[in-house]
């Protein structure tokens, strides 16, 4: 590793700035506990004079201890009509009593004179009071110089001479930020390339991504010598968002061999991604590099033949590194090596060499040409090459099923369904209630495999989805139901496809408790 690079993270203020992000106070301690666990230099956690919650964070969160994490408060410069320590922004950094605080400046002449109002050398008295008075109050003191690369193109003199300010009243770290998120790579590089010997001071990077480019303007201003990335987990932000820091973290440190968290916690990049997403309630990009759950997700039959053999062939890096795991994928474009692969892989033996693989394909071919996506459901794949090959065993039958709707003049909607099964030589049958037509049917199917299968009531269903695969023929159209499902052990995605709705979604129901009971006949059986 050549040198350190400092992560400063701004998940909980730049991050919550993004569209249909918001996390609680309390919210905000369960991800400040995971960024400190997992080893991030500097926590944002809000801006205290801005609203109650950020200041109820900073008192919970005293009563925390991140360990070598620096807990951060966030502001702005004072007014131009108040002096520091009469500002009551400033008077909220101090009170939260953490040891470092960040507050930004104008960097850009348009900003102090046409949206402040102001002379420009007063904002330069104001960025270096601001910084002073919070040196004299012992801090540690990160300067963000706001619309940094706007205002050098603009005006490269008073830009400089704004960051100087900051440099003059104490800044430990001056951070240039790319508001906007305009600036092209090279134009950053060359920007940060002149102002790190006019400063003398810490330099870091703030990027948003209006164009894509934060994690390159990130990168390309470390590589220039910035020594702190500001950026936001998942890259949630205002806008477009923020520099992702997962991917500033796993290209920092898998690709440019710069330190910036303890080696042992990068296989754990995947978790924090993922933990955050679930905070704040925002589903996890399957697409995202590192740590998106197709990342390492390989499809095409030529490149699954080239993993098994090598998985350098399709794979920059080993996916256990990040915490990420290898995924074969199922569709009409698979090959027996897809098959062969994902066969082992879920403990499904084929005869000789893979003997019984065409026929695999062939009905996986069929099934996705009538509207199935297996890639999308294992659970449903992994029951389709046990019955092709003739080793999944029917835990039930299903002998018939009924659902009705009824809608009283008061508009109460109920739905009921009658289900009845066999499982080996006996029948039963019998009825439920529920909130819908699908949430009948679950509630039959459970109450009545409970007396055969007690084990179904660790099953949970968590997902339910329809998606029109043709709409050409309007409200006759197919569909295509996935559910999700899970226990204590693992969650599973199964399919149903059909003209009709309720059908699909008997379809998928099924091949959800399918594969819950069939692994737990197997765990007897082994």
């Amino acid at each position: 590793m050549e040198r350190q690079i400092l992560i400063y993270d701004t998940t909980l203020r730049d991050g919550t700035q993004g569209e249909n992000v918001g996390f609680s106070a309390e919210d905000k301690v369960r991800i400040a506990r995971k960024l400190a666990e997992f080893g991030i230099h500097y926590i944002e956690g809000g801006w205290p004079a801005s609203n109650p919650k950020d200041s109820r964070f900073f008192e919970l969160a005293g009563r925390e201890s991140f360990r070598h994490s620096r807990l951060t408060a966030f502001g702005c410069t004072c007014k131009a009509s108040l002096r520091p320590d009469e500002d009551p922004n400033i008077k909220a950094l101090l009170g939260t009593g953490v040891e470092t605080v960040a507050i930004f400046g104008k960097s850009w002449d348009f900003h102090v004179t046409r949206l402040m109002g102001i002379g420009l050398e007063d904002n330069l008295a104001v960025i270096e009071e601001s910084v002073g008075l919070l040196k004299a109050n012992g801090k540690e003191v990160v300067y963000d110089a706001e619309h940094f690369f706007d205002g050098y193109k603009h005006n490269c003199s008073y830009a400089l001479q704004t960051v100087r300010a900051a440099a003059r009243g104490g800044a430990d770290i001056i951070v240039l930020c790319d508001t906007n998120g305009g600036t092209l790579p090279n134009d950053l590089r060359e920007i940060v390339k002149k102002v790190i010997p006019e400063i003398g001071k810490t330099i870091g990077i703030h990027a948003h991504n209006d164009c894509g480019l934060a994690l390159a303007n990130s990168l390309a201003a470390v590589e220039e010598g910035a020594m702190l990335v500001q950026g936001t987990v998942n890259g949630y932000g205002e806008r477009c968002g923020n520099a992702d820091l997962i991917s500033v973290i796993g290209n920092l440190q898998l690709k440019m061999g710069l330190a910036c968290i303890a080696e042992d916690k990068l296989s754990r990049l995947t978790e924090l991604s993922r933990f955050v997403s679930e905070v704040a309630n925002i589903p996890p990009d399957n697409l995202r590099p590192f740590v998106g759950k197709s990342a390492f997700a390989h499809k095409g039959g030529v490149h699954v033949n080239a993993i098994m053999k090598d998985p350098r062939a399709y794979e920059h890096i080993d996916p256990t590194a990040v915490g990420n795991r290898r995924r074969v994928l199922v569709s009409d474009l698979s090959g027996r090596s897809n098959i062969r692969y994902k066969a082992k892989e879920l403990g499904a033996a084929l005869e000789g060499k893979g003997e019984g693989t065409e026929k695999i394909v062939a009905e996986i071919k069929r099934l996705e040409d009538q509207g199935y996506q297996f890639d999308a459901a294992e659970g449903s794949l992994e029951l389709l090459i046990k019955k092709t090959t003739g080793q999944f065993h029917e835990p039930f039958r299903l002998e018939s099923l009924r659902v009705t709707i009824e809608r009283d003049g008061t508009g109460n909607c109920v739905s009921r369904a009658t289900i009845k099964i066999s499982v080996g030589k006996e029948y039963e049958i019998t009825a439920a209630e529920g909130d819908g037509p699908v949430n009948a049917l679950d509630n039959a199917l459970r109450k009545v495999l409970r007396k055969f299968f007690p084990s179904i009531d660790e099953m949970r269903l968590v997902d339910f989805k329809v998606r029109v695969i043709d709409g050409s023929d309007g409200t006759a159209a197919k569909v295509r139901v996935q559910i999700e499902s899970r226990d204590a052990r693992e969650v599973w995605s199964t399919l149903g496809v059909s003209e009709n709705v309720i059908e699909a979604s008997w379809l998928a129901l099924v091949d959800s408790v399918q594969y819950k009971l069939s692994k737990e006949i197997k765990g007897k059986t082994a």
